[in-house]
């Protein structure tokens, strides 16, 4: 799945509604080098004959594009995740202006990650449950009176700082061994792990406060800068504890 797109950011668009404005991403992405497109539960369907339209010249992005039925199957294969939001949310994923966002980009990816960057559907954005999954959160500094980008905008704002950051970053220092960052979807199973057995513990309480704190705790996995190894030692740490306890009693 991750094939083909280590050279830049992949541009994951979650459950976007209009195939024109989908067709418009993909012209926006084209003309900043950006060619790798994952598209999450389209509302209107895929492939969608206005997408290809609006497209134009970029119908190749929009040919190679991926579709997925939902977040995790997107994200899956990437080491580090951006959110894009109109606003800062109360969570604790740092917050990058889309030019620090795309410096920070070029550096992961001249390391050898792979890079994804979320845009939501044109309404009303991306949801908590979405951000959640994200390590970082990309904010750009709109007018506070009227802070709606359309989609296309959007990406092209993002493609074009993508595009200034790469022309001016080279290469980095290889990781060392044992370094490797974790993908999302290994972050993701550590967070289901946890909840599990969190739930099982009964720490999820009162009832009513019980998604807000599961969603407070698989943000706070997102927002750690996690190795795979950081990952497989966090399994072992709760298994041991669960053994613990089923021995103790």
């Amino acid at each position: 799945m991750g094939q083909g797109m280590t050279q830049n950011p992949g541009t994951i668009l979650v459950r976007p509604q209009m195939g024109e404005n989908i067709g418009a991403a993909a012209r926006a992405m084209l003309n900043f080098g950006l060619d790798h497109m994952r598209i999450v539960a389209p509302r209107d369907g895929w492939p969608n004959p206005a997408a290809v339209a609006m497209a134009s010249g970029a119908g190749r992005v929009l040919d190679a594009a991926l579709l997925c039925d939902d977040l995790p199957a997107a994200l899956g294969d990437f080491h580090f995740v951006f959110a894009t939001t109109a606003r800062p949310r109360d969570m604790t994923t740092p917050v990058y202006s889309p030019e620090a966002a795309m410096r920070l980009a070029a550096e992961k990816i001249a390391a050898g990650q792979r890079v994804g960057i979320m845009f939501g559907p044109e309404r009303a954005g991306l949801e908590n449950d979405d951000i959640a999954r994200a390590n970082a959160i990309i904010t750009v500094p709109v007018n506070p009176e009227y802070p709606s980008l359309n989609l296309a905008q959007c990406v092209l704002l993002v493609g074009y700082e993508w595009r200034r950051a790469t022309q001016e970053i080279t290469a980095v220092e290889p990781s060392m061994p044992g370094t490797e960052p974790a993908t999302a979807q290994e972050i993701a199973h550590l967070a289901d792990h946890y909840e599990d057995r969190l739930e099982e513990a009964g720490f999820f309480f009162p009832a009513h406060k019980a998604q807000a704190m599961k969603l407070k705790l698989r943000n706070m996995w997102s927002s750690f800068p996690m190795t795979a190894q950081d990952v497989r030692m966090f399994h072992g740490m709760m298994r041991q504890l669960v053994r613990w306890k089923d021995s103790a009693d």
